[in-house]
């Protein structure tokens, strides 16, 4: 039970029996810096009702608490803000209770709740994931595994866009430049050998639309008529109609792009419960407008295009089928969500990790579904995120631009292994603990830096000031974890005994103060979609250990029963910190 849970009950009973009123909430804050407190009431809320003035409703409050309530040691108040000091013993007997349980702040899933499904990656299989791809894996898989620790069952999903004019271009381009090359004769990643072409396709198609132009076609003229974007349209209508040749070829490239991605996500530590592809979704939501239109959800033009009407709502007429019959994104995405719910009967909604590019899609698709009739259409959150920027500017997929995301990863581990090797402390560890630490740190490095920042908020991303051994990074976390690793390693006596100790330095109290914010923390992450809440709550962590770890003696301390109680400290801060960083998908070594 949380402080303000414990206190709420007897600051109504107080105010029940000093000025005969009902109070139905109570308002806490944080205690200033300032001011001695561990929890402040606002006082404001209820002069008018108690006719009363600050001073003296904080007063008569504060000494009623003190008198009925164990856990009041004093108090003190300050301008409309009754400050309330908390015993030692109230955050002894929670640290005995919490000490030994390695889930603490984790719910376990509620059998009886609906499940949640999480959607992320989702790419198009023309290209390897780059930079924003790796942003939006990072934020679903934490996102699923907050959700998850918050008490609820989770599914982790993506639809795959493996159909279209887009991945035709890198079919068509192979086919015509790539004289039989495979992964293997090239020693390339699929998902790379398969981008090449993708590039390839672009250069030709640009080659092409300058020839028509000075031969006297206008570039819009030269951009429709362009012999390659005519063969590549071709195709997919031949593909569409089921073409055996074109078939087998998008089935070859495709499952190069598949092995690539696999080796890719397996390297970033994400995973899927289910997938989905977009060449068995895009007809799914077809049936669905044909009920629409007898409901009178839809209606349609008189070309035979169906469309709705969210006017009323603030918003647009929306297409949803084409006068020739053929759906559009819109039709498939309404279609998949209703055939997750028929895969997974438990699921009562959805998460979309989606860039905020498609902020006014999913208003129109959520609404959608609420008006077609689905009630769990009301749990369905777009998980909307800012693009990441680099200091050389935007990223052109097309023109090979991009960063690339396992380029991006080993980049990491370098960095990390520079910065490492430069800190000249490694030298008792063999080389294949060596490569281990690195990638650890380099990854945890880009996995942090990116978390940390609200996902609505854009992120100019530097990988040199990422990977930090001081200051709000992953690195400067990691190692705070290892020096407590090295403190348990140290401590050659017996410290598994509930604590002995009475009084509390200032210093623990702070840090158990802060721990005791875990659980909380992982709720509000996990209702408001944000793991930066859990990156920066541990950052918090860490800095108020640092500061304990320079106050007081740990091992050196003479008193027993202290130094018991501070390694049992230290190693549940590690183990917060663990747990924490697990969220995050973020591995913490043992020794840096």
């Amino acid at each position: 039970m949380s402080l303000s849970q414990i206190l709420t009950p007897s600051i109504q009973k107080s105010i029940q029996a000093l000025f005969d009123v009902t109070v139905d909430k109570i308002e806490f804050q944080t205690t200033r810096k300032e001011f001695e407190g561990d929890i402040t009431m606002v006082i404001f809320p209820l002069l008018k009702m108690t006719k009363s003035n600050p001073a003296e409703l904080g007063n008569k409050i504060g000494n009623y608490l003190v008198e009925n309530v164990t856990e009041v040691a004093r108090f003190n108040v300050v301008s409309g803000f009754l400050n309330i000091v908390i015993s030692d013993s109230y955050y002894l007997n929670f640290f005995n209770e919490i000490k030994d349980n390695l889930k603490f702040g984790y719910v376990a899933p509620n059998p009886n709740e609906k499940a949640i499904m999480v959607e992320y990656s989702s790419p198009n299989t023309n290209k390897p994931l780059h930079l924003g791809h790796v942003r939006n894996n990072l934020l679903g898989y934490s996102v699923a595994e907050i959700i998850k620790a918050s008490g609820k069952k989770v599914y982790k999903t993506q639809i795959i866009n493996d159909r279209g004019i887009h991945i035709c271009k890198s079919m068509l381009a192979w086919e015509k430049f790539g004289n039989g090359e495979t992964p293997e004769s090239s020693n390339l990643k699929g998902d790379k050998l398969v981008g090449k072409y993708y590039v390839e396709f672009d250069k030709a198609y640009k080659a092409e639309i300058n020839q028509l132009v000075q031969a006297g076609k206008t570039e819009e003229e030269a951009k429709k008529q362009a012999p390659i974007i005519v063969e590549a349209q071709d195709m997919l209508k031949k593909w569409e109609a089921g073409d055996e040749k074109v078939i087998d070829l998008w089935k070859m490239m495709n499952q190069w792009v598949y092995d690539g991605f696999a080796t890719t996500y397996t390297n970033l530590g994400v995973n899927f419960d289910k997938y989905y592809y977009e060449s068995n979704t895009y007809l799914l939501g077809k049936d669905v407008v044909q009920v629409g239109l007898d409901k009178g959800v839809f209606e349609k033009d008189p070309d035979g295009s169906v469309w709705i009407d969210l006017t009323d709502e603030g918003l647009d007429r929306k297409i949803v089928l084409r006068s020739d019959g053929t759906a559009v994104y819109m039709t498939q995405d309404i279609g998949t969500a209703i055939q997750r719910v028929k895969d997974m009967p438990d699921v009562g909604g959805m998460v979309y990790t989606v860039g905020n590019e498609q902020d006014y899609h999913f208003k129109v698709l959520f609404l959608i579904l609420k008006k077609l009739g689905f009630d769990w259409a009301s749990s369905l959150y777009h998980l909307s995120y800012g693009m990441v920027d680099l200091p050389s500017g935007k990223m052109k997929s097309r023109e090979g631009t991009v960063v690339d995301a396992d380029d991006l990863m080993q980049d990491m581990t370098d960095t990390a292994k520079q910065i490492s090797e430069g800190l000249g402390k490694l030298d008792s560890y063999s080389a294949e603990e060596k490569a281990k630490l690195y990638k650890t740190i380099g990854l945890g490095a880009l996995k942090y830096y990116i978390l940390k920042v609200d996902p609505k908020k854009r992120i100019l991303f530097n990988p040199e000031e990422s990977v930090d051994f001081a200051g709000n990074t992953g690195p400067f976390i990691q190692y705070t974890y290892a020096r407590i690793q090295s403190i348990i390693r140290k401590a050659d006596f017996d410290f598994s005994a509930k604590t002995a100790i009475e009084e509390l330095h200032e210093k623990e109290k702070e840090l158990v103060k802060q721990i005791e914010l875990f659980p909380e923390v992982i709720q509000n992450a996990a209702q408001n979609h944000s793991p930066a809440l859990i990156a920066n709550y541990t950052y918090d962590l860490v800095k108020e250990y640092n500061s304990f770890y320079q106050s007081v003696h740990i091992l050196g301390e003479t008193d027993l029963t202290k130094k018991i109680f501070r390694v049992q400290l230290s190693q549940k801060v590690a183990e917060v910190i663990k747990a924490a960083f697990t969220l995050l998908g973020i591995e913490v070594p043992e020794r840096m």
